[in-house]
């Protein structure tokens, strides 16, 4: 492994970075607006028991959403869940575990799911990992597009079908991905998804990150094709002060620690665009965007390459073990 393989996507990482905290800055975080009160829709949040993710589970649940939070920590869903309870006296806030890292974990996810007889209207794609070591999934892949990606692409696809039966003319249902802004300097290679040649941790987050964005772009695609009533966004947060940053290295720790209370946005903060994307009238109807401080946005270039997206999609399939035409009904 060469020296630059490795400094070259840190570099480009922290370029991303610090123009996203110059940008920060300078302008203030999107304010959300009050919107109109959703009883009776269902919401699952992946990630949902902290961070970005529970102040999404949260705010929805105040607009009188039935939250599903799934993550793969019994202790602090159910913590999660009380405070939400205690906060909105609302009943309808539960945990289900999820673990992304698990094929078999997913499945068993949206079959519990599935179970309850429940419809679903919005499902929030937002757990995730950053700059983790090199390590592997209970499925052998590389964490980062294992679980940022490819769990949550297993997921949405076996929950697709639900959210067509949700959706209608008048409110369609929406699947709400989050990305970063380090997917502006992803390369994604199709070959090594699994980042097996030269590992660079910088490398294959920003990879992860930029296949949420290609598959966000092609599901749109599909289901627009198909007449479905279900829209499907990715949305940006910013650099937000939450500890998906305990894996930087300690001088990026120790500035962190300067820095943060000034140019970091909060997790409430950041949770404002996928809120918007999931409950916003003026989205109705409206997918394949790329969100950033509740303004649509140009994502990169490579995002829209469509041949990327549709090869990313058959390989994504078939590692993970499904059809393209999925129709499994549980």
């Amino acid at each position: 492994m060469s020296v630059i393989s490795v400094v070259i996507p840190v570099l480009k990482v922290y370029y991303i970075g610090l123009k996203v905290l110059l940008y920060q800055l300078f302008n203030k975080s999107f304010p959300l607006p009050v919107f109109p009160k959703q009883n009776g829709r269902v919401a699952i949040v992946t990630g949902g028991a902290k961070g970005i993710g529970y102040e999404t589970a949260r705010h929805l649940a105040r607009l009188g959403m039935h939250i599903i939070i799934a993550g793969n920590s019994e202790n602090e869903g159910q913590e999660a869940v009380k405070r939400i309870k205690e906060e909105n006296l609302h009943q309808n806030v539960e945990f289900i575990h999820l673990d992304l890292t698990s094929l078999k974990s997913v499945h068993w996810f949206v079959k519990t799911f599935n179970d309850r007889g429940l419809p679903l209207h919005i499902l929030v794609n937002n757990a995730g990992v950053m700059l983790v070591p090199e390590r592997t999934t209970q499925d052998g892949f590389e964490e980062h597009i294992g679980l940022n990606y490819l769990g949550h692409f297993l997921l949405t696809k076996l929950l697709l079908d639900k959210l067509k039966q949700s959706g209608c003319q008048e409110s369609s249902a929406r699947i709400v991905t989050v990305s970063s802004a380090t997917h502006y300097c992803g390369e994604l290679d199709l070959e090594d998804l699994q980042s097996c040649s030269c590992y660079s941790s910088h490398r294959a987050y920003a990879q992860s990150k930029l296949a949420l964005v290609l598959f966000t772009y092609y599901l749109q695609q599909r289901l627009t094709a198909e007449g479905s009533h279900v829209t499907t966004n990715a949305v940006d947060p910013g650099v937000v002060n939450t500890d998906l940053y305990q894996n930087i290295c300690w001088p990026a720790q120790l500035l962190k620690g300067l820095v943060a209370g000034l140019l970091f946005r909060t997790p409430e903060e950041g949770a404002s665009t996928s809120i918007y994307a999931a409950a916003a009238p003026e989205l109705e109807g409206v997918g394949g965007c790329y969100l950033y401080n509740g303004q649509r946005t140009k994502s990169a270039d490579a995002s829209y390459d469509e041949e990327l997206q549709s090869r990313l999609w058959t390989l994504s399939c078939s590692l993970v073990g499904i059809p393209e035409q999925h129709r499994k009904a549980y």
